[in-house]
């Protein structure tokens, strides 16, 4: 954090009567040495001249308090909740050296967001997200709302199937929207713990399997870690039964940074929910069992890239974040994948969107 220090200057004025308050108080800081005591007891000669003796006489009968020194305020701002949409922001950036067309050239777009709950979101102008990036399937997390709280614009979305995970009293909560519709929808992954709160909504689509996921946070001082390496377990084996049968794509909110070049202080949270030793290794399991990390596979090397800023110290601005949301797929499948992209400029919520190009 950078503090500024502003330093003020008092010009002097020419003598005047209107102005001896003023240097009473000034004299009163500690800058006049009037009348002090000699070593021998006896009282220096102050040798005052008549408009200094009215001065002195003035600060006896009207003491001055001394005034307290003004400090520049240093609480951050909050994050911005409201975006401002250009439609080239959404076009698609990245160029193939190699095969400039080729890299241009996709025919489905994914995208995931953790909302960080849906009604705030809506409320934040979020749905202007989807006019923008268009995309045929949306996958939101952590959406904190059952059917019967569901607004009205959220109902249907035109040219959307809706799909909704998110039981009675959880705090989490899945969705999916589609252009397409799936041929089947899983809700869960058949483990009751983890499912009371909404945690994976799975679609099959012709050619993979589609699993929107909100994974366990380790909490503060990881007092779920415990059961987040339990979740980690059995997510493990309910995408590989899948993955038996079709290509997956994993999308949403991951809740773990996987390599220190994922977060903006890696040395400092390495104790921290999302930076562990347990978590990271839980990752690299899973991509072990043969799964990609499409960002890093198109950008291994950039810096500042996140999709995750606490709301305190003006993280955002100061783009102090995590990266915790990802598309993963399987590794047979990356060949289908054209693009990764991170749309940091959204705002709505602490987490921004991700999107997924995909050439079928």
């Amino acid at each position: 954090m950078i503090y500024m220090m502003t330093y003020l200057y008092r010009k002097r004025a020419a003598p005047s009567a209107k102005k001896v308050l003023s240097v009473a108080e000034e004299d009163v800081d500690g800058d006049s040495n009037l009348n002090e005591d000699e070593p021998d007891g006896s009282k220096r000669k102050s040798g005052l001249t008549c408009g200094a003796q009215l001065k002195k006489l003035l600060i006896s009968c009207f003491p001055a308090t001394k005034k307290k020194k003004t400090t520049t305020s240093t609480i951050a701002p909050l994050n911005s909740t409201s975006t401002t949409y250009y439609k080239a922001d959404f076009e698609l950036q990245r160029v193939d050296a190699k095969d400039e067309s080729k890299a241009r050239n996709y025919n489905l777009k994914i995208s995931s967001w953790n909302v960080s709950g849906v009604r705030a979101w809506l409320k934040k102008d979020g749905l202007t997200f989807l006019k923008y990036e268009e995309p045929d399937i949306f996958c939101m997390q952590e959406i904190k709302c059952t059917i019967d709280q569901l607004p009205e614009e959220l109902e249907r979305i035109p040219g959307y199937h809706p799909y909704w995970l998110c039981k009675p009293g959880g705090y989490a909560g899945v969705a999916i929207y589609s252009k397409i519709m799936p041929i089947n929808v899983e809700y869960g992954i058949d483990n009751d713990e983890f499912d009371s709160n909404g945690r994976v909504i799975t679609a099959e689509y012709e050619k993979f399997f589609l699993m929107n996921v909100y994974v366990p946070n380790s909490g503060r001082k990881l007092v779920n870690l415990e059961a987040r390496m339990k979740w980690e377990k059995l997510f493990q084996a309910f995408v590989q039964k899948h993955d038996d049968r079709k290509p997956i794509i994993i999308c949403g909110d991951m809740n773990v940074s996987h390599t220190e070049i994922d977060l903006a202080n890696p040395k400092t949270n390495t104790r921290n929910a999302g930076f562990t030793k347990e978590e990271r290794e839980k990752m690299t399991e899973l991509l072990a069992l043969g799964y990609i990390d499409t960002f890093r596979h198109f950008y291994p090397e950039r810096k500042g890239a996140y999709t995750f800023w606490t709301y305190m110290g003006g993280a955002r601005a100061r783009n102090v974040g995590w990266r915790l949301d990802y598309f993963l797929v399987s590794q047979r499948f990356l060949k289908k994948v054209v693009d990764n992209c991170i749309r940091s400029q959204c705002m709505g919520s602490d987490h921004c969107p991700i999107t997924l190009f995909l050439k079928l």
